[in-house]
């Protein structure tokens, strides 16, 4: 059963624990998705600090675009906040085919309309 591939976009605060939830909850993620969800990428600044949270569980990049073009990524994770780059990594993870999650209130306020245009669209 081939798992569902996440990238993840920021590992701070809330990416950090969105790791955490994800893995210690992996196995009634599966059962109710019916297959594996894991991030097998995660993109950070700082990729000392995200390999010590992720360690050899996924693959850690401090470029965000390599994960939102990567053809083995299937949902895209974004947690890094602002409407700045966060809108350019979502629009472009859209146009690549990924499913977007996002806690980005501030990105949806004021570029959403656009976003779900994008969405509808690809």
């Amino acid at each position: 059963m081939k798992p569902v591939n996440a990238g993840l976009l920021g590992i701070g605060t809330v990416g950090s624990g969105t790791w955490e939830v994800l893995k210690r909850n992996a196995d009634e993620i599966q059962r109710r998705a019916g297959r594996p969800v894991r991030i097998s990428v995660v993109a950070d600044k700082d990729t000392a600090r995200a390999k010590k949270i992720v360690g050899s569980k996924a693959k850690v990049v401090n470029d965000a675009f390599a994960v939102v073009r990567d053809p083995a990524v299937d949902i895209v994770i974004e947690l890094i906040g602002g409407y700045g780059i966060a809108k350019e990594l979502v629009l472009e993870a859209i146009r690549n085919g990924k499913h977007v999650v996002t806690a980005n209130k501030a990105l949806l306020a004021t570029h959403g309309t656009e976003i779900f245009a994008a969405a509808q669209k690809h």
